[in-house]
């Protein structure tokens, strides 16, 4: 195994790392460090799981099985670069892909009759979503933008939109019968394992059985009422018409794989309400279920001229919606993985509350997230900047985040006991021993999940908070709602350990709305705080604050300290990749930012100076620190434009500044040797080395694929100057 593994993933970073993986790989076997890759895009998480319909010079190993051992050793030290979080549109499109390029893999069964269609969708099922990070993830977040990327945003604030204290964009959520309403929580004395069981007039239906807890797991129990949620979004959509707003939907349909689908569908027949009334056994008949988002069934009904006739009629008595891309036509309801809540709301929120419209114009919006688990942290940030209006990015403190995301933490863990409900009775968790644990009386339709946050993950989180605070001496916040089932339970394991340490007069706790007031009320007065969170808050949060900080979540750094003794060191957030794949296609032109990369690159080799005592890797580590210093410093980070320096050009910046830090220090003379001529020739070739990058820019790439793309190709396109390729090798 590697010293380091660099993983391969998709998008818009995969295609960064055919340019920056290559300097890396020159510059830490100096060091006597080997850098090597395992697979866990999409396109190869799918052909690793289906070897039987391949031949064997088209199968893959199961990179991400061997990542998910390996981060359960010491000897882990994994660089993780943002994955996609498959929606259904997403992985059919992929296996399309590999289908035309000669892999014989099977469809995806959209409505499997057969043993054999409901064993290959299970298979399918199992890529999408948040396949990747609980797998990696056997450890908790410690998430801060780094000490050079946020000087460098306080000297260089972004734009900010203008709130207006009579802006009308607001948050929407129900007020009953969705999840934090439903919610029961426990926490077990003892080693358990549980069944889960429907029982209803016609008898019982085990749901799921052979679910196993350790000795104190907190175990969550909840549901959502489809009754509840179809009144709440046509009421919604009336109101939206009324406020003269646009119509969005904010969702989390790749993490959440499971339920965010199934309220998207609802969502989309609510939209379509008098289509699906009229023509609901055509629409059966064609396998419209709205769960996939509009666009297909848009795709599915384009034969049935009276359908799309309805649909054009209804669409024109309905708000206007929130889009995806006006000049196309791709709205909020299309695709379920398009608008993902952590990004879109910040994005809105940054831009003084305002979304693109179907005109291709800003405007005010109805911020619909049916779920009052969460809500509230956007709610009020809202409502704070229409009383003080916007955050100024140039005297900005921060917000740091420890986050509880290990052994799968939480709702991000939930996808196995998911579902949606087939017939009216109650739902019951019954322990080994005959114990109920949970108990809800439920309706067709429903949705009901339970999801679990194990005690060891638990005591760490709070003790990586304690060390933090310790290092940082800042405000630092639990973001627990005592009066919710699941944080009651957190808070019982918080406060002794706390209180035991002789910290708990360091520490606040609070319900997530009056700690997001109190976190923007801190940082606008150019202090700093910790927020100390449970899973999706941590995912949520560290896209909220950095992109009001910063402009962007993808400059963060990210890293998991790992429960066993390893590291995992993640690069910031991947949502606008697809745009950025999009535009080297077209322009080839890559404007993604590899400073998240930088970052991670850093604290990898100082940990494995740190765990291997390798004083090389300490000395790269330290050099990488200086060049990232360089690239802001010097404004080498790549333009949104065509023709102006992109992700290519960056790389050459870094590794010439890279070499130059080696090449100076003076801790390690035989590294300085060894540097020395490489960052000559960098520099001395500078206009040249430039040139040629620019000069592959204007005309369209080809890759040879979007999920699956071509080495030899991609390579061409990513690494256009020879000149610099003779150096790095």
């Amino acid at each position: 195994m590697s010293d380091i593994i660099y993983t391969k993933v998709d998008e818009a970073p995969e295609l960064a790392s055919a340019s920056f993986l290559p300097i890396i790989q020159k510059f830490a076997a100096a060091a006597g460090v080997s850098v090597g890759t395992k697979d866990i895009s999409l396109a190869g998480r799918i052909l690793a799981t289906f070897p039987d319909y391949l031949t064997e010079a088209q199968r893959q190993t199961d990179d991400l099985a061997e990542l998910g051992q390996l981060v359960k050793t010491p000897d882990a030290n994994v660089i993780k670069l943002p994955n996609i979080s498959a929606s259904v549109p997403q992985l059919v499109a992929a296996v399309k892909e590999l289908q035309s390029q000669g892999y014989a893999l099977p469809d995806y069964p959209e409505a499997p009759s057969t043993d054999e269609e409901k064993a290959v969708r299970a298979k399918y099922d199992g890529l999408k979503g948040s396949a990747v990070n609980p797998v990696l993830r056997e450890g908790n977040s410690d998430r801060r933008a780094a000490k050079a990327v946020k000087s460098f945003a306080q000297k260089n604030p972004h734009r900010m939109g203008e709130w207006t204290a009579d802006s009308k964009t607001r948050v929407a959520s129900m007020s009953g019968g969705d999840f934090f309403s439903n919610e029961v929580s426990a926490t077990l004395a003892k080693e358990a394992t549980a069944k889960i069981v429907l029982e209803t007039a016609d008898g019982e239906t085990v749901l799921k059985d052979g679910v196993t807890y350790p000795a104190g797991t907190v175990v969550d129990a909840t549901f959502m009422s489809a009754a509840a949620l179809d009144a709440f979004l046509a009421d919604e959509i009336e109101k939206t018409k009324a406020e003269g707003t646009l119509f969005s939907l904010h969702m989390k349909a790749t993490m959440m794989k499971v339920s965010d689908p199934i309220i998207f569908g609802h969502a989309v027949k609510a939209w379509l309400a008098p289509v699906f009334d009229k023509f609901g056994d055509k629409l059966d008949a064609l396998g419209v279920t709205g769960n996939a988002g509009l666009g297909t069934l848009l795709e599915k009904v384009k034969g049935e001229p009276e359908i799309v006739a309805a649909i054009e009629e209804i669409t024109a008595q309905r708000p206007p919606m929130y889009m995806v891309d006006s000049d196309k036509g791709i709205t909020n309801l299309h695709v379920p993985s398009d608008v993902i809540i952590d990004a879109s709301m910040p994005a809105l929120i940054r831009a003084g509350g305002k979304g693109w419209g179907p005109d291709g114009k800003e405007s005010d919006a109805n911020c619909v997230i049916p779920d009052n688990s969460y809500a509230p942290v956007y709610d009020e940030s809202i409502k704070f900047f229409k009383e003080n209006g916007k955050l100024n990015p140039a005297t900005a403190g921060t917000v740091q985040n420890i986050g509880l995301m290990a052994q799968k933490a939480e709702e991000y863990g939930s996808h196995p006991t998911t579902f949606e409900i087939p017939a009216a009775g109650t739902v019951k968790m019954i322990l080994d021993d005959g114990t109920v644990l949970h108990s809800h009386n439920v309706e067709v339709g429903d949705i009901w999940r339970s999801a679990s946050a194990r005690k060891a993950p638990i005591e760490d989180w709070v003790n990586l908070a304690i060390d933090r605070q310790k290092a940082e001496g800042t405000r630092a916040i639990f973001w627990l709602d005592a009066d919710r089932a699941h944080d009651a339970e957190l808070i019982a394991y918080v406060k002794p350990i706390l209180e035991a340490k002789g910290v708990a007069d360091k520490f606040e706790i609070m319900a997530p709305r009056e700690a997001t007031r109190a976190s923007l009320e801190t940082i606008t007065k150019g202090e700093n705080t910790i927020a100390i969170t449970g899973n999706v808050l941590r995912d949520y949060l560290t896209d909220l604050f950095p992109i009001l900080e910063l402009a962007t979540s993808a400059k963060m750094l990210s890293i998991v300290k790992l429960m066993n003794g390893g590291g995992l060191f993640e690069t910031g957030a991947g949502g606008s990749a697809p745009k950025h794949v999009q535009q080297l296609v077209e322009e080839n032109h890559l404007r993604w930012d590899s400073l998240g990369e930088f970052c991670a690159l850093g604290e990898s080799l100082t940990f494995l100076a740190d765990a291997k005592g390798n004083e090389k890797a300490r000395v790269l580590g330290a050099a990488v620190d200086a060049a990232t210093q360089g690239i802001l410093d010097n404004g080498n980070s790549p333009s949104r434009k065509v023709g102006e320096p992109d992700n290519r050009d960056s790389h050459y910046w870094f590794a010439r500044y890279w070499a130059e830090a080696l090449a100076a220090q003076s801790t390690d003379s035989e590294l300085a040797a060894h540097f020395a001529p490489i960052a000559e020739a960098l520099v001395s070739n500078e206009a040249k080395i430039t040139s040629e990058i620019a000069a592959a820019q204007g005309a369209a790439a080809d890759l040879g694929g979007y999920f699956h793309t071509d080495d030899a190709k991609t390579a061409a396109v990513m690494r256009p100057s020879a000149t610099l390729n003779a150096i790095i090798g």
